[in-house]
């Protein structure tokens, strides 16, 4: 049913599923928690799961104020330290890959594995059309942000104007920032995805645990495209070690 928590001067809602080890899933932006519905069965099979809702988003109201990446990454922080009080992996689509790349930067010590899905770690990685600024949301959204936001239907174009106005801005990381991430992290995107397939393979590459998955015939939304294949892989890379490979040339530097 999810419940309200106070965190960084807000409340915040979220839900969890299963049990066991700690897993934070991190939502795209515009949308709620509800992006992972096909997705949370299996992922709740085996990790204790926690969905929260940014600032603005699903069950959070939208406090006064701009958005920006680092200041949702802080919200994230404190979610962490109050309500689940250890380390945890974490999954992040789109905007969600994002805060979780800022959280695993700011505080290594709370993050053990990380997920990037459809995500970027710079503005330029994303195609342009796909961050461009929007007059109105799409009908999908509309209707996901009446059915349970607390500030009503006719708030959400102000959340709109943050979320175009967060986009815009150039402040995101850098390869050399990239190189500072020290827990196992998967980038994983679509071969159509709105990240550019260039930018993704430089994101890998530039993380010292850095893995790479392409799920072929989707697009952005690979996760519910093809939701058997995208589970597996994101699966297979939070509950196994990484394995000894023959005959590396990435990953020979760390030999």
């Amino acid at each position: 049913m999810g419940k309200y928590i106070n965190v960084n001067n807000i409340k915040m809602w979220y839900d969890e599923k299963g049990s066991g080890e700690p897993l934070l899933m991190l939502h795209p932006g515009g949308v709620d928690s509800r992006a992972f519905e096909p997705n949370i069965p299996a992922f709740s099979e085996k990790f204790h799961v926690y969905l929260p809702e940014r600032r603005g988003h699903g069950h959070t109201a939208d406090p006064e104020g701009e958005y920006s990446f680092d200041l949702l990454a802080d919200d994230t922080i404190a979610f962490i330290e109050k309500v689940i009080e250890k380390p945890v992996r974490i999954l992040g689509y789109s905007d969600g890959s994002l805060v979780g790349l800022l959280v695993a930067k700011k505080r290594p010590d709370l993050v053990t594995k990380l997920i990037c899905a459809a995500g970027v770690y710079h503005r330029d990685g994303w195609y342009e059309q796909a961050i461009a600024p929007v007059s109105e949301a799409p009908e999908f959204m509309i209707a996901m942000y009446a059915d349970v936001s607390p500030d009503g239907k006719e708030h959400l174009p102000i959340v709109v104007k943050k979320l175009n106005e967060m986009h815009a801005k150039n402040i995101m990381l850098t390869e050399e920032d990239l190189q500072t991430i020290n827990c196992q992290t998967l980038v994983i995107v679509s071969d159509d995805d709105e990240v550019k397939l260039e930018h993704a393979i430089s994101f890998y590459r530039a993380l010292p645990h850095g893995e790479l998955a392409v799920i072929p015939g989707t697009s952005h939304g690979f996760i519910v495209e093809k939701i058997d294949l995208s589970n597996k892989i994101m699966l297979d890379f939070l509950t196994q070690d990484p394995i000894q490979t023959y005959a590396p040339i990435h990953r020979a530097r760390n030999k």
